[in-house]
């Protein structure tokens, strides 16, 4: 008795050493913050990550290649790729929780001192053996196990089946966040066209108007003239530099937005193609059939249609798990013990179980499924109409801003006559100058105020063609070339707008 003492203390003090050193580095693991150096080197690598494998800009930028450039290149849209494959990924996971289990096992076990006993009789309680083992002290044990639960397989295809109708709806999300990427281009790049147009003009006629101040602010310290007169000149002189300078912000801004959406580094030289204006559709198709188009398209009520059967799952999971539970089995083991006179050997075995009293959540979960089915089916109804009202009032949105375009048109004809006539009729007047720059002025807003009808009624029928959820891309961005990409957003288009959106008029201009 006394060795077998001597055999555990020492055993017990080291399992009491382990355990107080593992207590010990508990106690002394504390929150370490980020130093400096990480954090700078951190901000480095997201930089360099945020534009690297970029195609180099080489030549002006259509509108095409600037939606392409946004597509390949913006990082929500990279997100909403990486979330889609994540999905995907998640689904190959799940698709192998159906397969049964093979567990292969091998270890070894001991003990201090021999298993065995003695028996005695039932009956008379005569001990009838001496004490005997047929188990050694060491041993190696190995097992190769197959199983199978009908209980797990089912949950196992309700759950699978959840992923893949997770990954559509990953799918789904990022065909939405493609089309807004699209919208916010159109938005952005008639607009940043537009800049490009004006802003040198802009530049030159606010020069010449300060210019014009000043020699005013000159006549009036001179008194060449009345004060109240050159004081009204230099009002209007000031109202005309305002005017300038709120709509070349205006201009920059759209610069340094269409910049941020194509993801171009800081700093780079962005040049628009300056082509003639692609013609705006004539005629919408009816409005009716938009909606049609619509309540078949867009992802928001596609994602919430697959948003459905996830939910259906859920129920089909739980009322799985009321069914009876049968596990068949099947193994082959090993064990080295010397005494056993079958060192190897086979076993199967096959269980049925049940719990009874959980079938009494069954009408429960009835309800709960035709309760979850309504409220899908209400969502998705209320969501159905709200895109209804977006197709609506994107088609009246349209139609005005096409109003807007053709009275703009009118307007730049009217000033561009005005500033022909104020030209002709210039003298050495402060009056005629003044004349002349509230002419150019006049001229250089309408010419904006067409740029920017003519930017609202294409961010009109974007947000009309994302209304209708219409795609803007072939199914991989990845392995395309800028150039390649954009021909096929191009035709993608207007192949979308032909078949579901527009009716061409005839002899419309492409």
């Amino acid at each position: 008795m006394d060795n077998r003492f001597a055999v555990i203390q020492p055993r017990a003090l080291g399992v009491a050493c382990a355990a107080a050193l593992l207590m010990a580095g508990c106690a002394s693991h504390k929150p370490k913050p980020y130093s400096e150096q990480e954090l700078r080197d951190r901000v480095v690598q997201d930089q360099q990550r945020m534009y690297a494998d970029q195609e180099p800009v080489t030549a002006p930028i259509t509108f095409y290649e600037a939606a392409a450039r946004a597509l390949k290149y913006n990082l929500d849209y990279r997100l909403k790729l990486m979330e889609s494959a994540l999905a995907s990924d998640l689904r190959d996971v799940s698709s192998h929780e159906m397969l049964p289990r093979l567990v292969a096992s091998a270890g070894w076990t001991g003990r201090s001192n021999d298993s065995g006993g003695t028996s005695i009789g039932i009956e008379d309680r005569q001990e009838s053996l001496r004490p005997s083992t047929s188990e050694e002290r060491y041993r190696n044990l190995d097992s190769l196990g197959l199983s199978w639960s009908l209980l797990d397989f089912g949950v196992a295809y309700y759950r699978n089946q959840q992923k893949i109708d997770q990954v559509m709806m990953a799918e789904e999300r990022r065909r939405k966040v493609a089309q807004n990427v699209l919208q916010d281009v159109r938005n952005a790049y008639w607009r940043a066209l537009a800049a490009q147009r004006l802003m040198p003009e802009v530049d030159r006629l606010l020069a010449r108007t300060n210019q014009a101040l000043e020699s005013a602010r000159k006549a009036e310290r001179d008194g060449v003239t009345g004060r109240q007169e050159i004081l009204a000149y230099q009002r209007s002189l000031l109202d005309a530099v305002y005017m300038l300078t709120v709509r070349r912000q205006d201009l920059e801004f759209a610069q340094a937005e269409l910049a941020a959406l194509m993801s171009l580094p800081p700093g780079s030289r962005m040049e628009l193609a300056d082509m003639p204006e692609p013609a705006l559709p004539d005629q919408l198709a009816p409005v009716d059939q938009l909606e049609q188009v619509a309540l078949r398209q867009r992802p928001e009520i596609m994602e919430e249609w697959y948003r459905k059967r996830v939910d259906l799952n859920d129920i089909r999971i739980a009322k799985a798990q009321l069914w009876p539970n049968i596990s068949v089995s099947a193994g082959y083991q090993y064990d080295s013990n010397k005494y056993l006179y079958n060192n190897h050997w086979s076993d199967t075995g096959l269980q049925v179980s049940i719990n009874l009293l959980r079938l009494l959540q069954y009408p429960s979960l009835n309800r709960a499924q035709e309760s979850q089915a309504n409220a899908d089916d209400y969502r998705r109804i209320a969501l159905s109409m709200a895109v209804l009202t977006q197709v609506r009032v994107g088609a009246m949105r349209y139609d005005l801003a096409e109003q807007e375009v053709h009275f703009a048109d009118e307007s730049l004809r009217v000033d561009k006559s005005l500033l022909d006539y104020a030209q002709a009729a210039r003298g050495t007047a402060l009056g005629s100058e003044l004349e002349v720059i509230r002419a150019e002025s006049r001229y250089l807003l309408s010419r904006y105020q067409r740029e920017a009808a003519y930017s609202s009624a294409q961010a009109a029928w974007g947000r009309l063609y994302n209304s209708v959820g219409l795609d803007v891309f072939p199914d991989e961005i990845q392995s395309h070339d800028i150039k390649t990409l954009a021909t096929e957003i191009e035709r993608t288009m207007r192949n979308n707008e032909q078949a579901g959106l527009a009716v061409p008029a005839p002899g419309a201009r492409e």
